[in-house]
């Protein structure tokens, strides 16, 4: 299998929010900060990478029967030390993403990562596929993150850019929902024009 192929698809061709739309809940819930989607973004990839990993190695051990619970173990322990390491050393964003962390365990682009390719492929393609749904995952978060932040606080990254009054309402839910439809129909209008 070609490796880099089986790392960009992640990246554009199947991005899980832009393409796929999988993954929304915290898509929507955590990036009402650049920082905060790369964080999520960067957690779920390192859970993808390993979960894969893993499931890749023992996929030829675990019985039919308990394939997806078993499948939801791995990923919930990996969660599990994600969860914990940011605790420990970044409680203020583990404070700021809140649910959604223990959430990455449910999220059906990990689960069904697991299942649609890990289960299925060796070891190294299954760690590539990971990387790269999970670093397209992360630009989606990011990118989403960045719009809402400034267009709501008119920072970037927590850096004031623009002084004065900015749009509250994308750093409010219902901002989530709009930025994510302006976003898809500027994805979708770059899809047209590339093909």
């Amino acid at each position: 299998m070609n490796q880099w192929k089986n790392f960009s698809k992640g990246l554009i061709k199947e991005n899980a929010v832009f393409a796929l739309f999988l993954g929304l809940c915290p898509t929507l819930g955590v990036t009402t900060s650049a920082i905060n989607g790369l964080a999520m973004g960067l957690a779920t990839t390192f859970v993808l990478a390993m979960s894969n990993l893993v499931v890749s190695l023992v996929k030829n051990v675990i019985p039919d029967k308990v394939r997806i619970p078993a499948f939801i173990v791995i990923i919930a322990s990996f969660v599990t030390v994600v969860e914990l390491v940011m605790k420990g050393y970044v409680p203020a964003l583990f404070d700021a993403l809140g649910l959604f962390i223990p959430l990455i365990v449910v999220n059906c682009v990990v689960l069904g990562r697991a299942e649609a390719f890990a289960s299925k492929n060796t070891v190294w393609s299954s760690i590539v596929d990971g990387l790269g749904m999970g670093i397209g995952f992360t630009l989606s978060l990011t990118v989403l993150g960045a719009v809402r932040e400034l267009l709501g606080s008119g920072a970037f990254f927590g850096m004031k850019l623009i002084s004065g009054d900015a749009l509250l309402l994308f750093i409010l839910p219902p901002g989530a929902f709009l930025a994510l439809g302006y976003l898809l129909v500027l994805v979708n209008m770059l899809k047209e024009k590339t093909a």
